[in-house]
């Protein structure tokens, strides 16, 4: 089975993206198992901050890897926190956290009627770190901030990303609804394609 080094130590992105890629039949090694740090994230764009993790990772693993930058995109606030969202919380004086993230978020928002946002995920692939020609896949699922947390399962905002096609917010979805769904699993499914495409020799 092909080793592909995933640019990220969060475990619910790879349990997603290992789910996702499994048609693939590849798997996803985070690059802490592997001894790399994170990379830097200096930029404002997804596309760049995932370019450059993905780099990173394969540089220093000599792997094929695979990046994800992700965030949320809150139009009241002129789309941010966009690429700084999972440090959302560190601005209002809370801990980096999921649900301190979701507390500032909500805090923040008290009051906004207009509630639209979006979950944005971008998918970059490289086959080394000096790669011309990196794989982009963008995913991108549109909702509305719930007034408060609802459901069990995801990570991140999904307790209040709420859907209005489901009528529910996504950690009320199962995962393989949310999987289905998601910002994520577009860009995934975008990715493979690609893959299958592009990487002929890695996946005959």
């Amino acid at each position: 089975m092909k080793k592909i080094v995933l640019a990220s130590n969060n475990r619910g992105k790879l349990a997603e993206l290992q789910a996702m890629l499994a048609p693939l039949q590849v798997e996803l090694v985070r690059q802490a198992e592997l001894g790399i740090p994170e990379a830097e994230e200096p930029h404002r764009t997804f596309v760049e901050n995932a370019l450059a993790k993905a780099r990173h990772a394969a540089g220093l693993s000599g792997l094929p890897a695979l990046a994800d930058d992700a965030g949320l995109c809150v139009d009241a606030f002129g789309g941010l926190p966009g690429v700084d969202t999972a440090f959302y919380a560190t601005q209002f004086g809370y801990e980096k956290g999921d649900d301190n993230n979701v507390r500032a978020l909500l805090e923040q928002m008290r009051g906004v009627d207009k509630r639209r946002a979006a979950m944005v995920s971008t998918l970059v692939a490289v086959r080394s770190a000096d790669d011309p020609e990196p794989l982009i896949a963008v995913g991108r699922v549109v909702g509305e901030i719930a007034r408060q947390p609802v459901g069990e399962h995801g990570f991140g905002f999904d307790p209040v990303m709420y859907i209005p096609d489901f009528g529910c917010t996504f950690a009320q979805l199962p995962p393989e609804v949310k999987n289905a769904h998601s910002h994520r699993g577009k860009a995934a499914r975008a990715m493979m394609e690609l893959m299958r495409e592009r990487w002929l020799q890695i996946f005959p």
